[in-house]
């Protein structure tokens, strides 16, 4: 049976986004699969996985911003900035003292742009060597400050751990490459004290939400019983936030062979713009970008016909 589209996976915890891969692999047959960002082992959520041609289009599902539910837990911080990791620094709790006030003061500080600094345990590589690999040789070196986007961060409420230490629920829409971890761990900062995540699901990426996630358990069964297309969403659909342009049959031909066309509404996109492409019966051509110097749309990933 073959798959094309995006599946949106529930992924677990203990996976890595390449086990979830992997295991699709094995459960589905089909060996061209890709996942849309990398999630830790300890992350749960929604998961965009790209099946057959769609993985042509990941790197567009994988732009759009993602909504996090996350913990973060006041006291201690660690070597990993989350749960998993080493204690390095620690506070008692009895000498903590916060309240909702001073929480929604400092999560104020980070709405915006703002400027991060990726964790050592992370798979960013600097001089071509990845961080974690040589945070794990006991190594730790500068590195460079990228720019992130929070869109929103809603305080949800607080409670208090088995230890006695605060965690603070927050809701966080932010572009991708942002680490919720440095996120978690720089509140605390502003909050005066030591803090580390302490549990992170992802409630929306890509467009895709966490109810329209299909555990790996379902997505083995729904196969089974060859119901899982009703799941998979074709790939010109996910990249819908790109606009819509329809051509004739000629201008179809002509795409389809690689070769690029004008278009009257020309005077809307900017140079580079990324457009999706359709012919008159509404097939999906594939995706072009806008050259302003020749004025003409570009074949970029075409979609040969079925």
């Amino acid at each position: 049976m073959s798959y094309e589209g995006i599946l949106p996976v529930h992924k677990p915890e203990n996976y890595t986004s390449h086990d979830v891969v992997a295991k699709l692999r094995r459960i589905l047959g089909l060996k061209r699969i890709g996942h849309t960002g990398t999630l830790d082992p300890l992350v749960t959520g929604v998961l965009p996985v790209c099946l057959g041609r769609a993985t042509r289009v990941a790197e567009y599902v994988q732009d759009l911003p993602k909504e996090y539910e996350a913990q973060l837990t006041v006291g201690f911080s660690t070597d990993t900035e989350d749960i998993s990791g080493v204690i390095v620094d620690k506070v008692e709790p009895l000498h903590l003292s916060l309240d909702d006030d001073q929480i929604k003061g400092a999560l104020s500080k980070y709405i915006g742009e703002i400027s991060q600094i990726p964790p050592m345990y992370s798979a960013v590589k600097v001089n071509g060597q990845k961080l974690y690999q040589l945070a794990r040789a006991g190594v730790e070196i500068e590195r460079p400050a990228r720019t992130v986007n929070i869109y929103r961060l809603a305080f949800l409420g607080r409670s208090v751990s088995d230890e006695g230490y605060p965690v603070i629920t927050v809701r966080v829409l932010c572009s991708k490459g942002t680490y919720i971890r440095t996120l978690c761990s720089d509140i605390g900062k502003s909050l005066g004290y030591p803090a580390v995540m302490s549990n992170l699901i992802r409630t929306s990426s890509g467009g895709f939400t966490l109810s329209q996630a299909v555990h790996l358990e379902e997505i083995e069964r729904l196969h089974q019983a060859a119901d899982l297309h009703q799941h998979i969403i074709s790939a010109d659909i996910a990249i819908q936030h790109y606009p819509a342009c329809h051509f004739d049959e000629q201008k179809s031909r002509q795409l389809r062979c690689g070769l690029s066309v004008e278009y009257a509404a020309s005077h809307q996109f900017a140079d580079g713009n990324i457009v999706r492409g359709y012919d008159e019966r509404g097939s999906f051509i594939g995706v072009l970008t806008w050259n302003n110097q020749r004025e003409q749309l570009v074949p970029h990933k075409i979609w040969s016909q079925a």
